[in-house]
């Protein structure tokens, strides 16, 4: 199977997954029983006549399906669908505004973790079975474990009140997000404390995942190859072992990168007081903002997908045994 065709078909699930997440989505909050729109627009205690009226206004009052394409024509053609919450408020511009927001963090999040995960995972395989070793897993598994909202309330307990003064926190700005063109000072330190926030649980997992594979790489026929042909040990662990054990961190890393992006980091943005899409997607789903939850959704999707779609794709150009999956 040609790669060409391998990158067409995953195209072609991605596009029917991203289908199927919309449907499901609008049957959930549209076509279950008690869910009426109209009803929540018009607010509390509305006449029947009200609710009738609005029903007509917004175009709830068609069958499900003409509702449906209607909904996606507005959202994703003419991107013109409005709040129900915050009347004309158009809901893609502002998923647009919010999305840098969570770009920063993730990206910034992403390095980190990254760095960090291969950092443990070289030096637990290197010191298998050793103090380092036992040392760097139990303080993988304790950052596994924290919440991140906890953490994150701990880290602005402490320095925004407790050692906010002191010379170690002095430096940290109030709650919120600068935008990179603004004050890329600012923005930098607005933004360190969320990111190890949200790195430290993936430090703690790519670092154990790591760890695990370069142990049992270690064991492999072209590592007993390349320790035959007399190469430092230290090369046979990044060169070879290391190199092969990082497809497992690819996987992840894609999965995870998808889902932080598509609104994923919620925790981290509503402790941090960040307007990501993380936080919209939280503002909307308290306040039952059908078009936006159905923005966000698909925003969210669409980001998920498209990781999935690439790892695959890039799984395909690097190992064409996998063309005929």
């Amino acid at each position: 199977m040609s790669l060409g065709f391998t990158i067409v078909k995953r195209l072609a699930h991605m596009v029917f997954v991203m289908f199927g997440i919309s449907v499901l989505v609008f049957l959930i909050f549209f076509a279950t029983p008690g869910a009426d729109p109209a009803a929540r627009i018009a607010g509390r205690n509305a006449s029947p006549q009200t609710v009738a009226l609005i029903r007509k206004e917004f175009g709830l009052d068609k069958p499900l399906p003409v509702q449906y394409l209607r909904m996606m024509d507005r959202l994703v053609i003419r991107r013109d669908l409005t709040s129900y919450v915050n009347l004309g408020e158009k809901v893609v511009p502002t998923i647009f505004r919010a999305a840098p927001v969570t770009l920063s963090l993730v990206f910034g999040a992403a390095v980190i973790w990254i760095v960090f995960s291969i950092l443990v995972g070289v030096l637990a395989a290197a010191f298998k079975d050793r103090t380092l070793d036992r040392l760097l897993m139990i303080l993988s598994l304790i950052g596994i474990s924290i919440p991140v909202f906890w953490l994150g309330e701990v880290v602005n307990l402490v320095s925004q009140g407790l050692l906010h003064n002191t010379w170690l926190f002095s430096w940290v700005p109030p709650l919120g997000y600068v935008p990179l063109h603004r004050d890329p000072a600012l923005w930098f330190k607005s933004l360190v404390l969320p990111w190890f926030t949200l790195a430290l649980a993936f430090i703690g997992i790519y670092g154990r995942v790591l760890r695990a594979n370069i142990v049992e790489a270690m064991q492999e026929d072209y590592i007993r190859l390349a320790r035959a042909k007399g190469l430092p040990e230290a090369q046979v662990l990044i060169r070879h072992a290391l190199r092969c054990s990082m497809i497992a961190i690819f996987t992840l890393f894609g999965l995870d990168f998808g889902a932080l992006v598509g609104g994923g980091a919620l925790l981290t943005e509503v402790v941090f007081g960040l307007p990501g899409v993380g936080y919209l997607t939280y503002q909307a789903l308290t306040n039952l903002d059908l078009p936006m939850i159905m923005a966000t959704v698909t925003y969210a999707s669409f980001f998920v997908v498209s990781a999935n779609a690439m790892v695959d794709i890039l799984y395909s150009v690097f190992d064409p045994r996998v063309r005929n999956d």
